[in-house]
């Protein structure tokens, strides 16, 4: 591929939400163009991570990382910017296209979840049919229906296909903007998804049906590879095989290079060379390196510079899990008293919804589940909000037994009869109780969990509702303490007390 890359600017330190975006333009022949595209993205806590240009897809990739806020600015202005200068009537190239702006998906890198990425693609769409007048579709973790998760299926017909069907087949209806093209720029589809290698491999041919036969033999829609899209293309004078592999850890690409070789062979040819268009994973290359190399017994901690980073960063090559939580559990065991069991339950309950989460995300998705996507991706996006809650009480319950100690101090010193007393025990109260009520709520999903997803994780459903019941038993008895030691009197605490033992023998039934 003829490509070149920049950057804007090197990251000196790791915003709290960090986000990639890697937005596909329908131009890769016009280096003007591009520029101008990739200027528009310029926006405070946004940085260019790569760019590539190819004039026979003519197309170009351009992969962005920042701040969750940022970077959807960024997309948006990326597509208002490329719907100004590209235009698709009198575009031609070898990569299918529906719009200007062809494809925008958000993927979580740290601090963000994949549900947090599908608000992001759901404000960026509305945005985008709001600003520009351009149709969007929403695709793959984003898509409201099963039908729209693959990308496929929504460009079929490509740009003319669905300006020719978009008014009058309500399939085509789009899930932002009127049901009409943009005159030029077409439509746009805006996603997220997990990590996702661009893949292409030349063979020694140019027979093109010799990359389309190959591919129709990798990819998962005509019996292949389950994380592998694939189609055959012209190249530089060369049959390619072009892939998308959406899920590298569990269809790597050694696997896939090695089965494009064979395949190959079937027709005569073989591969000459492979190329990544974007940016890969570290790991994807690990894996390359075991699978071919065959190294007996292959760890990444044997990696010089994964051991190097593991030590600097204060963790053991061995037992990295271990080492994040192994400061908390100090903690606990230190002869203070924050924090205590009220952070602990927190924590516990936190790690229910986060077992529970992990439980529903590896099903959904899966073809023996795809009739309870409605319910696994509710059960997500529920689970991501509990786990961010009950992450928030851990520290919020060691400062709300900090300001009841505080009160005490006080109350000493001067005759209030109480009052401050039991402002801080209310909110002391006002925690644990949230915290129950989160380990409730993430116990009946994680019940609810087991007959609609992978029975071989039944044992993490099982722990996550032990953690969650954990978490409400050592709730529920902060809770008592801190009524009993509220001092009786005053009208609006009263009611405050009655309401919340009301509460409490609902969770307690």
């Amino acid at each position: 591929m003829a490509s070149w890359r920049a950057r804007w600017v090197i990251l000196s330190s790791v915003p709290n939400t960090l986000v990639e975006c890697v937005p596909n333009f329908s131009e890769g022949r016009d280096k003007a163009k591009v520029d101008a595209i990739v200027e528009a993205m310029k926006v405070p806590g946004v940085y260019l991570l790569d760019r590539e240009m190819d004039a026979d897809h003519n197309r170009c990739v351009i992969t962005l990382v920042g701040e969750r806020e940022a970077i959807q600015e960024a997309a948006i202005r990326g597509v208002g910017r490329a719907a100004e200068l590209i235009d698709l009537t009198t575009h031609q190239g070898a990569h299918p296209r529906m719009g200007a702006a062809d494809v925008v998906p958000f993927i979580p890198i740290d601090g963000v979840t994949l549900e947090d990425c599908v608000a992001m693609a759901k404000h960026v769409g509305a945005e985008i049919a709001k600003r520009f007048a351009i149709p969007v579709y929403l695709y793959e973790a984003a898509a409201a229906t099963p039908e729209r998760q693959n990308l496929e299926n929504i460009r079929r017909g490509q740009f003319e296909g669905i300006r020719a069907e978009i008014e009058t087949t309500p399939a085509r209806k789009p899930d932002f903007g009127e049901a009409k093209v943009h005159p030029t720029a077409g439509a746009t589809v805006v996603g997220a998804r997990k990590a996702l290698i661009a893949y292409n491999v030349f063979l020694n041919t140019a027979d093109v049906d010799v990359a389309k036969k190959i591919a129709k033999a990798v990819r998962a829609s005509s019996g292949g590879f389950r994380f592998v899209k694939g189609a055959g293309f012209l190249v530089r004078g060369m049959a390619q095989v072009s892939m998308n592999l959406t899920d590298f850890e569990l269809t790597p690409i050694a696997r896939v290079f090695e089965t494009v070789k064979r395949e190959a062979a079937r027709y005569g040819v073989m591969p000459v060379s492979s190329e990544i268009v974007g940016l890969i994973p570290k790991a994807a290359l690990e894996q390359a390196a075991e699978w071919f190399l065959q190294v007996e017994n292959f760890d990444s901690s044997l990696i010089l510079e994964n051991r190097l980073a593991a030590v600097m960063g204060g963790k053991t090559a061995v037992g990295g899990l271990r080492a994040g939580v192994e400061p908390f559990i100090e903690q606990l065991a230190a002869p203070t008293a924050t924090p205590g069991g009220g952070s602990a339950a927190a924590a516990s309950g936190a790690m229910a919804a986060g077992l529970a989460h992990m439980v529903a995300a590896m099903s959904r998705g899966k073809k023996a589940y795809v009739l309870y996507e409605t319910q696994l991706s509710e059960a997500i996006g529920r689970l991501a909000t509990l786990r961010e809650e009950l992450k928030a009480a851990i520290d919020a319950d060691a400062e709300s037994y900090n300001v009841v100690m505080k009160a005490y101090r006080a109350a000493r010193e001067t005759d209030d009869g109480g009052v401050g007393i039991n402002a801080a025990l209310l909110q002391a109260t006002s925690v644990p109780l949230g915290v129950a009520e989160r380990a409730a709520e993430v116990s009946q999903i994680a019940n609810a969990l087991k007959p609609i997803t992978n029975p071989n994780m039944a044992s993490d459903l099982i722990t996550a509702v032990a953690l969650a019941g954990a978490a409400l038993t050592g709730a529920l008895s902060n809770v008592d303490i801190n009524l009993g030691s509220m001092k009786p009197g005053f009208a609006d605490d009263d009611a405050f007390v009655s309401e919340t033992r009301a509460r409490v023998a609902k969770l307690k039934a």
